[in-house]
């Protein structure tokens, strides 16, 4: 296993985190609040733009550097949030998509028809 595979990447966070004696403060609830706060952090980056400013977001390279940060920083504090829990997130994620495949069965859209009738969040 390389270090850019999951198992790799947890391992070395975990290493990171007992390397600094953060264990004790990486608790479900603490690592819950950090992961928010990262992704409200990436949002920040998108907040007054248009939809096309953000569609073309990693065109900007400073801008880029800083999507590509906050993505590591919400991945980083979701994979140990996973340790801590003992969640395996592929697992959870695929049966995840099983559910809401079973939930929201694919509907075909009448032809020419813009509007999506299965608009959701993926609750």
């Amino acid at each position: 296993m390389t270090e850019h595979d999951l198992p790799g990447l947890r391992r070395r966070l975990a290493e990171f985190a007992a390397a600094r004696d953060w264990q004790p403060y990486h608790t479900p609830k603490n690592l819950a609040a950090a992961l928010s706060v990262e992704a409200a952090e990436l949002l920040e980056i998108f907040q007054w733009m248009t939809p096309e400013e953000a569609a073309d977001v990693m065109a900007d390279p400073e801008r880029a550097h800083r999507v590509r940060d906050e993505v590591a920083d919400v991945l980083a504090y979701l994979l140990q949030f996973c340790e801590v829990l003992d969640i395996d997130p592929l697992t959870a994620l695929s049966a995840k998509i099983d559910r809401n495949e079973r939930r929201f069965p694919a509907r075909r859209r009448p032809s020419g028809s813009t509007e999506d009738p299965d608009r959701h969040s993926s609750e």
